[in-house]
């Protein structure tokens, strides 16, 4: 999967046509797919090690060759994995969702987006959830989840998994996702606030690797920061640690979802931004576009104010809390390098200089799969509880 576009790599997609040739055949050698594919045999080696890896297939040795029956070594046997259990991981986004099936020590086997307004209808939302995970489950032949873990962008409590009010998803406020897709799915679940997840993706298998203290900022339709404190993900007393998206910048009249006015992303967040894009550029789509495509100057300047903006706070936090990197995710982490060198000037500035000289300030290494990495992570934790 391509961190960047979140589309499967071409690597990915040669691994998944294999997989159905062998799935929908029975006994296949690597020579046979090299003449059903007309792939290069390094590559067909490549895809099959591959699929061995993750257990999807098995390899078997050859029928004993009768006498007579000519020279050379058969090829091995390789046919799907008879009985195959998974997790599975789901994050909630504004607009979408991403599902994917895990293994059991946390590594990512397949996935996929789906485009949905998941705050229309929790329900609604939690049901397409469930069913593209079966559906995923059935393309790789998988006979059963083992558990499934979820990420939703807002305060989630957590002893309990309930839905706190000022989440992003303002129809989730009151509900428990875990309970609800235990109903759907029928294994255990569990719910974590999304940025915390993202934080857990990126310690493992992004950005955050070999950093034992760092903030990962997932920055979109809301704001929320996930701390890894000491190579561990950092949740707070019930749960509530990292909502730094209603920390209040003094002065800024924006009025916040929660009631106040100048919340961070009340002033900066993926509408703001958008809405000032509306009046720069009256002639786009400002709903459909892709921010991370736009790079003409007046955008820069725009995301790079944001960036300077969001700094101010992280300044403060990166004072308290003494971390080397600063993780920027979401999709205004993803939209350039100009937001990114805003908030590096602003922690620059506003930081202690002792502080500031010891933090990296980069975008996420898993750009917007973040937290459904870190979702798989956590599945593979319940797995094993």
């Amino acid at each position: 999967m391509s961190p960047t576009t979140g589309r499967p790599s071409l690597r990915d997609r040669t691994r998944d046509e294999v997989f159905a040739l062998i799935r929908d055949s029975r006994d296949l050698t690597r020579s046979a797919l090299v003449e059903l594919t007309g792939l290069p045999s390094s590559t067909i080696g490549h895809a099959v090690s591959r699929l061995l890896a993750e257990g999807r297939v098995t390899e078997s040795a050859p029928p004993a060759k009768g006498p007579g029956s000519g020279s050379g070594r058969p090829g091995s046997i390789l046919n799907a994995a008879a009985t195959t259990t998974r997790t599975g991981a789901i994050d909630f986004g504004h607009r979408h969702f991403r599902v994917a099936l895990g293994d059991d020590a946390g590594n990512v086997i397949d996935e996929e987006i789906v485009q949905l307004n998941v705050d229309q209808s929790p329900a609604r939302g939690l049901d397409a959830a469930a069913a593209s995970l079966r559906a995923l489950s059935a393309r790789n032949s998988v006979s059963a989840l083992t558990c499934v873990a979820a990420g939703v962008p807002g305060p989630i409590e957590v002893d309990t998994g309930l839905v706190c009010s000022t989440t992003t998803l303002s129809n989730w406020a009151g509900i428990y996702p875990a309970r609800e897709l235990e109903k759907r799915l029928g294994v255990p679940a569990l719910v974590s606030n999304d940025a915390s997840a993202g934080a857990l993706g990126e310690l493992h298998h992004g950005a955050g690797r070999g950093h034992r203290d760092f903030l990962y900022i997932k920055a979109s339709h809301g704001i929320g920061a996930g701390m890894v404190v000491r190579g561990e993900l950092f949740e707070g007393g019930t749960g509530f640690a990292g909502e730094i998206g209603h920390i209040i910048i003094s002065g800024r009249p924006e009025l916040c979802r929660c009631g106040n006015r100048g919340c961070l992303e009340a002033v900066v967040s993926v509408p703001s931004v958008k809405e000032q894009l509306s009046h720069t550029h009256p002639h786009l789509d400002v709903d459909a576009v892709d921010l991370a495509t736009l790079n003409d100057p007046v955008t820069a300047r725009i995301l790079n104010e944001s960036g300077r903006t969001m700094g101010t706070v992280l300044a403060g936090l990166c004072d308290l809390l003494n971390p080397t990197l600063l993780i920027i995710g979401g999709e205004l982490g993803a939209s350039g390098q100009p937001l990114i060198d805003g908030v590096r000037a602003s922690v620059n500035r506003f930081a202690q200089p002792s502080t500031s000289s010891a933090i990296q300030v980069v975008a996420a290494g898993l750009g917007q799969r973040a937290e459904l990495v870190g979702t798989v992570q956590l599945a593979a934790a319940l797995a094993r509880a």
